[in-house]
């Protein structure tokens, strides 16, 4: 389980722009002034698709889906676009590439398996580098347009007062990173915390609905987006607008460190429980989280998709994952080999080796071989992203051409933030 997000973009008026660039001038002096890479920083290391645990069991047939939804996106960039942390993804060009090279929708799946062989390299990030995989899913809440009886808990819209700079416009090493606040005067100030925003309100912020259940808009705040009944019985979904610029502080860490749970036995389902059993302290406890996430409504269209993600297409279950986009770009390919719980808590972990497309980002996703993967919307997805806390190896698979510039141990910075 990790949190999601930071996605949307605010329109900044042009008398803003002359603070932003104070901010990222400073900014560039720490970028262009820090230490180089320690020796023996992870490596790109290109490898074979036979090198892949599990590789010809795969059936990347949803990996494909969700790779030609990004390709949507990649089609679209400017060709000398340079794509990952110091370009190591290759250009735009280079995706245009292979996605105009896509094979006809619905083929079976060694057509898929044929089309990444044919135009990709699998690369290793890392010789012993062990990544870190977790769960995140579209969870339902209950919940009303108007504040009455059990419906009092706000879900707000994007407040018109958060501005979001994008510092990958200014330079491409700065790609995934962002600076939010609020005006006050003339400077860019901090946005309210979660705690704050709980005890005064947001004002003119829109209240998209009421839900009848704290704990529940918590976790749809962690969770990023998810889908809301109403009382009329239908569905709606609330995707991710934006976030309050603070980071994520995972409660569970707090939980562990006042000794309420056991490391070992962590879980969302051992918080949510905690949370439900301590009334008195569990809403000062996710106070205690001061990120906070704003929403925009949207039709459930394909119920078996999610919500877009951080590149703006639909997350597809089981294919979609969130990556670090200091480092990775949205839209490449990646394998993962690890183990993953089963629906059953009572049954063992299986052993899981899948292909996926980066296409969501997430406040608690921090590193070069870090991941959490979309697992979809109900009961045996909340089951399984709940509990899922793996390790495993990171595989990016990258255009062949791009693959072939990419020297075996070029060094990737151990982390970028």
């Amino acid at each position: 389980m990790a949190s999601r997000r930071s996605r949307s973009r605010a329109r900044i008026p042009v008398a803003l722009l002359v603070l932003a660039t104070l901010v990222i001038g400073g900014i560039w002096l720490w970028y262009f002034v820090r230490p180089p890479p320690q020796q023996g920083a992870p490596a790109l290391v290109p490898v074979g698709f036979h090198d892949l645990p599990g590789w010809n069991a795969n059936d990347p047939r949803a990996a494909l889906a969700a790779f030609r939804r990004s390709c949507s996106v990649l089609s679209r960039l400017p060709p000398a676009r340079a794509l990952g942390v110091r370009g190591y993804a290759g250009n735009g060009a280079d995706w245009v590439k292979v996605c105009a090279a896509l094979p006809p929708a619905n083929g079976s799946s060694e057509t898929a398996r044929n089309y990444f062989e044919s135009r990709f390299t699998p690369v290793a990030v890392g010789n012993d580098t062990q990544g870190l995989f977790t769960g995140y899913y579209e969870p339902e809440i209950r919940a009303s347009r108007s504040r009455h009886g059990e419906f009092q808990s706000p879900i707000y819209g994007l407040p018109p007062d958060l501005v979001t700079v994008d510092l990958g416009l200014f330079h491409s090493d700065l790609a995934g990173r962002h600076i939010t606040g609020r005006i006050e005067g003339h400077t860019l100030q901090p946005y309210l915390t979660r705690l704050q925003i709980n005890q005064q309100g947001l004002g003119a912020t829109p209240i998209l609905l009421y839900a009848d259940d704290p704990i529940a808009v918590f976790f749809l705040h962690i969770q990023g987006s998810g889908r809301a009944r109403l009382e009329d019985g239908s569905m709606l979904r609330l995707a991710y607008a934006g976030q309050n610029g603070h980071p994520y502080t995972p409660i569970g860490r707090t939980l562990i460190a006042q000794g309420a749970l056991d490391r070992a036995h962590m879980s969302m389902q051992a918080i949510a429980a905690w949370l439900r059993a301590n009334p008195g302290t569990a809403d000062w406890m996710m106070d205690s989280d001061a990120s906070y996430v704003f929403f925009r409504e949207l039709p459930v269209g394909d119920p078996t998709l999610g919500s877009p993600g951080s590149e703006g297409v639909p997350l597809t279950p089981v294919a979609s994952l969130a990556v670090d986009t200091s480092v990775h770009p949205l839209g490449v390919p990646v394998f993962i080999a690890t183990s993953a719980p089963d629906a059953d808590p009572r049954k063992p972990a299986r052993v899981f080796n899948r292909l996926f497309v980066a296409q969501d980002t997430g406040g608690a996703i921090k590193g070069i071989a870090r991941a959490d993967i979309f697992w979809g919307f109900g009961p045996a997805a909340e089951a399984i992203a709940g509990r899922m806390k793996s390790t495993g190896r990171f595989y990016v698979l990258l255009p062949k051409g791009v693959a072939a510039r990419v020297a075996p141990r070029t060094e990737l910075p151990e982390t970028t933030r």
